[in-house]
């Protein structure tokens, strides 16, 4: 990788790909999960743990077998799943069909079929297509080189035979490591089953050794998410310009244009139509929401039939009420607009709560902000906010109240009143420009 960056911990649409193998684990209801770590071992605990996670030093990179031996002394289950933590497109059910493969007498291997199985271990199976053994890519000889069946080393197997063969395992190879495969040979010798299982597709095996395969990886993960968005009722413009970095919960007759990211846990409705070139990150749309182009909405709710942008910024806490509306270069945070407030452009709204169908004039902010403390302004049913006004929090601003343009509103407005806070203007007759000095 080329990196400083541990290479588990290098990300897939906004996970790191150990991550991902975790994530998948997990929802196998395992036991335990047992992570085994080496290189960047402190970067690794720091970034992933958690209650249901054990880490196991392995001081000295000699192996896989050398690997899981240093886990076999934590383990207490019936069965074993061993996982790669580079391999993070690892499917759930492929895992579930493997692990239905495993018993007392029989252990379960997932294989691959590759056009070039270059760089894999080749499963060699006997005239009745059983399995024998594995043999890795360099101690194959020009026979076993022709195998396409590779081995993807992800194995099911029961516990009870591992810690025998654990110890019989040998290092006598050309790489001198303790290979886990080789148990495969052992376990047809003791006279066990070793069945087989296929990904569904074989990207799900593939792992990260450069940053132009963890881009393979991370464009492959966007199409997969993207066709399982598209068969709950979402039309994408192009699945190739499309990222989701999180959990995301669609509706249907939603519509999602060119270079959208969404991120965190984004919960969209049906209809909602999201523009070009928009980020939405752990937010709720409701019901025909529109995002209008180049859209950054954060930590926010659009209530049902509200619509931002253009160019809108929506920050953590703010709530668009039903048919609230959000134009182009405005910037909320913190901000409750309720149903049907208009802030149609160039305006900056922040700790503000705004009553129904209240409109603010373009170039309207909140001075929110003292230096110090955060102040809040209160904006009441059917305000009209005039252009150009600044509202010097805390402030209220009653029901019907206008406040006229150009204006600095630094106390209460009552109902219907209204309000001008400005210079008043004086013109000067006779006025004449400074010129500029001639040099020289």
């Amino acid at each position: 990788m080329r990196s400083a960056l541990p290479k588990v911990l290098h990300p897939i649409a906004g996970n790191s790909m150990l991550g991902h193998v975790i994530h998948s684990a997990r929802q196998l209801d395992p036991q335990r999960i047992h992570v085994v770590i080496g290189h960047g071992a402190d970067a690794v605990r720091e970034r992933l743990a958690a209650d249901d996670l054990n880490f196991v030093l392995q001081d000295k990179q000699l192996g896989t077998g050398h690997a899981v031996a240093q886990a076999v002394p934590f383990i207490q289950s019936d069965n074993v799943l061993v996982l790669y933590g580079d391999v993070p497109l690892i499917e759930v059910d492929t895992l579930q069909r493997l692990l239905k493969q495993v018993g007392p007498e029989q252990l379960a291997l997932l294989t691959v079929e590759l056009d070039d199985p270059t760089g894999y271990g080749r499963i060699v199976r006997d005239v009745q297509g059983k399995v024998t053994a594995i043999v890795e890519q360099k101690d194959t000889n020009e026979a076993e080189r022709k195998i396409t069946e590779g081995n993807t080393g992800i194995l099911a197997l029961p516990f009870a035979r591992l810690g025998d063969w654990m110890s019989r395992l040998s290092n006598n190879n050309a790489q001198g490591e303790y290979y886990l495969t080789d148990i495969i040979a052992m376990a047809v010798s003791d006279g066990l089953v070793v069945a087989t299982e296929q990904p569904h597709d074989a990207m799900e095996v593939q792992g990260a050794n450069d940053r132009k395969q963890l881009s393979e990886l991370e464009r492959h993960y966007q199409l997969r998410a993207g066709r399982r968005l598209m068969a709950q009722g979402v039309t994408l413009r192009d699945p190739a310009r499309f990222d989701v970095r999180g959990d995301v919960t669609v509706g249907r007759d939603v519509l999602i244009d060119i270079n959208v990211i969404l991120e965190g846990k984004v919960i969209i409705e049906d209809d909602v139509v999201i523009g070009p070139n928009c980020v939405i990150k752990d937010s709720t749309l409701r019901k025909g929401v529109v995002i209008k182009a180049n859209s950054h909405i954060e930590g926010a709710i659009l209530g049902e039939g509200s619509d931002a942008g253009p160019f809108a910024r929506l920050r953590p806490g703010t709530v668009l009420e039903a048919r609230a509306h959000v134009g182009n270069f405005v910037e909320l945070k913190n901000a409750h607009l309720g149903e049907g407030a208009k802030a149609g452009h160039l305006t900056y709204l922040g700790d503000a709560e705004v009553g129904a169908r209240t409109n603010i004039g373009a170039g309207t902010i909140t001075c929110n902000y003292d230096g110090a403390n955060k102040w809040k302004t209160v904006l009441g049913e059917d305000v009209f906010i005039g252009s150009n006004n600044s509202l010097v929090a805390p402030v209220d601003i009653l029901a019907g109240a206008t406040t006229a343009a150009g204006s600095t509103i630094t106390s209460t407005v009552d109902k219907s009143q209204l309000a001008i806070g400005r210079a008043r203007q004086k013109n000067i007759d006779g006025w004449k420009r400074p010129e500029k000095i001639k040099k020289g």
